[in-house]
């Protein structure tokens, strides 16, 4: 999963492997018909992609695809399956990574409903940081918009706010995060649940012992 926009999944198609993210981050997105997308979750180095074909899924019903670059490992759903079946380390690990990823799409779900476009997109810009252990990446105004679910203008005009405050530096499509305890204030609480759920789902009781 090295290059960018590398599609993982797309809506309709088998699920053939799980892919686990070393490096980098992949967005799911919801696909209209008129083309348009919005992003329902996001997977860093904590992740699982394509674990909901252990739950019996067949076919994905969203596209997933890089959004930056990076690197990681995948197995064959016929692996990961036997494995899973065994009820084992590897079974409670993928169940509490699903548990995690839906506290992310409900949280993210009330985040764009209540909160304002300027909180959401620093969540969004921090939330990034942390999966891709990066303060850098490459991501265009269109894009943004996309993956926030909202109009091109609108999203340049509160990028240039948060640049304005320097917070962010922002040219030419490549983002540099200057300040991340300023835009922490500026996000939402959302941002720290979503973190601390993901950073900690390792740790939910189990019979998993250290």
């Amino acid at each position: 999963m090295s290059e960018l926009e590398h599609e993982l999944e797309f809506p309709g198609t088998p699920i053939e492997h799980l892919f686990f993210v070393e490096e980098g981050m992949a967005s799911m997105t919801t696909t209209f018909r008129d083309g348009s997308q919005v992003e329902v979750g996001m997977f860093g180095y904590e992740s699982v992609i394509g674990v909901s074909a252990l739950m019996g899924t067949k076919q994905s019903l969203n596209r997933v695809y890089t959004q930056i670059a990076g690197k990681g490992y995948s197995c064959t759903i016929e692996d990961a399956r036997k494995e899973f079946r065994r009820g084992s380390t590897f079974q409670e690990m993928a169940l509490r990574y699903v548990q995690a990823q839906l506290v992310q799409v409900i949280q993210s779900a009330g985040c764009n409903a209540t909160h304002n476009l300027e909180q959401r997109l620093a969540r969004w810009l921090l939330i990034c940081a942390d999966r891709a252990h990066s303060d850098t990446f490459e991501m265009s105004h269109e894009y943004l918009a996309q993956m926030l679910g909202a109009s091109r203008p609108t999203v340049s005009i509160t990028a240039f706010i948060l640049k304005g405050r320097q917070l962010i530096e922002y040219n030419h499509g490549l983002i540099h995060i200057l300040d991340v305890a300023g835009l922490e204030k500026v996000a939402c609480e959302c941002y720290q649940v979503i973190k601390e759920h993901l950073n900690n789902y390792a740790e939910f009781e189990s019979s998993i012992t250290a």
